[in-house]
């Protein structure tokens, strides 16, 4: 359990870790707020141990606080969908130029368009075409979602580089800067949530 700097707890759970990315999710009263003006580069400036010339050193981090997003869930309304009975195609016997088993359902709102044919029962092909429209919709609608977020991730990251920062941490002389309102740190309040 965390203590956040705007007056409530919150969880952190690591999602993701690999090298160059960690991926954690904050949950709790007082995340949002918290982590809300943290998005862009943070940039930390120190001596590493092993600089023998006392140089100075500049890496940088870029965040991103993204919202949890659900599962999308896709409703398939009938007034929205249009069936085309056919005869299938191919070789099959008899029993396929002799009825309409085929079917060809177009979702309209957005032009998806599915055939099935693989059953002899129209009912069954039917069916199968739902499911197969149903699962293109939800993969469309997952896809924009995802879209989306990359958008804002990037609008928040920018390009990583020096123009680009939020923050810059100046461990050589023990302070942090925000650059967006100019309000400077002792870096070890910083450091203790004390901000």
């Amino acid at each position: 359990m965390a203590s956040s700097g705007s007056g409530g707890d919150f969880d952190l759970e690591l999602v993701d870790e690999r090298p160059g990315l960690i991926v954690f999710r904050a949950a709790g009263r007082g995340a949002a707020a918290l982590f809300a003006g943290e998005a862009g580069g943070h940039r930390w400036q120190r001596v590493p141990p092993t600089e023998k010339r006392g140089r100075v050193h500049s890496s940088t981090i870029t965040v991103a606080v993204l919202p949890e997003v659900a599962p999308a869930a896709v409703e398939v309304r009938a007034a929205d969908l249009e069936w085309t009975l056919c005869r299938a195609s191919g070789s099959g016997g008899q029993h396929l130029q002799k009825t309409d088993s085929a079917v060809q359902l177009t979702h309209r709102p957005t032009g998806l368009r599915v055939r099935c044919e693989s059953e002899r029962s129209q009912l069954f092909n039917r069916e199968r075409a739902l499911a197969i429209l149903r699962a293109r919709l939800v993969a469309l609608a997952a896809e924009r979602v995802a879209d989306a977020r990359a958008r804002d991730r990037r609008a928040q990251i920018g390009r990583g580089e020096r123009a680009d920062k939020r923050r810059t941490v100046r461990c050589q002389d023990g302070t942090v800067v925000d650059h967006l309102d100019g309000r400077t740190w002792r870096l070890r309040d910083y450091e203790r949530g004390n901000w």
